[in-house]
């Protein structure tokens, strides 16, 4: 029953909203991984302003960022919020990937899912949620990295339990879809969340998953 609701939610949203080009070419992992480091807890414009500031000022390569001053990286992220933290943990990932790993995430990423999972939470700054969009963006690997939209939307669609931590939603979402769909499944529910399921004063009435949301007002 959950399973045929999740097909016809992924239906919908598939009909209401498009993915965006970027999400249909694999992208360099370490990229991906600063600019998620970026992303936390920072909205994305901000984030992308940031990390274009980085990038306007550094070549984006362990070696180049693992030399880099903290102060010189601070400055390109003030836009971003915590951005003495983000500096700083940016500029230690930077140097354990240099000199650990041979400036190349790719030995990480060839490993399996959980040991290669396992591996990049144990660098500075580096959650599960994070890991996760670095092996589902850079590697294709099996998983939802869940942020604050998914973590929302998922629980009102009932597609996850309301109590719920982050692997729950993760492994219930996963449950529920094939792998094929997981890049859309966490595209799709982050651009619901930002234009109809919102934190606040969600658009109930305009959200095309009202006929069946029951979390619907």
């Amino acid at each position: 029953m959950v399973k045929k609701k999740a097909e016809k939610i992924l239906q919908i949203l598939k009909e209401n909203f498009s993915l965006p080009k970027w999400a249909k070419s694999s992208r360099d992992p370490f990229e991906t991984l600063i600019v998620t480091i970026i992303s936390q807890n920072t909205a994305s414009k901000n984030t992308a302003k940031a990390f274009e500031n980085l990038s306007n000022r550094f070549k984006i390569t362990p070696e180049v960022l693992a030399n880099a001053e903290t102060s010189e990286i601070e400055e390109c992220l003030k836009v971003a919020g915590l951005f003495r933290n983000k500096a700083r943990t940016i500029k230690q990932v930077s140097q354990i990937i240099h000199e650990k790993f041979g400036g190349n995430l790719s030995s990480v990423l060839s490993l399996p899912f959980e040991k290669a999972r396992k591996t990049l939470m144990e660098f500075p700054g580096v959650g599960p949620k994070t890991a996760d969009v670095v092996l589902l963006f850079a590697s294709e690997k099996p998983t939802i990295p869940v942020d604050t939209h998914v973590n929302r939307v998922a629980k009102r669609l009932g597609l996850a339990p309301k109590t719920g931590d982050y692997e729950t939603v993760r492994t219930s979402l996963q449950r529920l879809y094939p792998s094929k769909d997981y890049l859309a499944v966490h595209i799709l529910l982050i651009a619901l969340g930002r234009k109809y399921c919102r934190a606040r004063n969600p658009l109930c009435r305009e959200c095309p998953l009202n006929v069946v949301c029951p979390s619907k007002r």
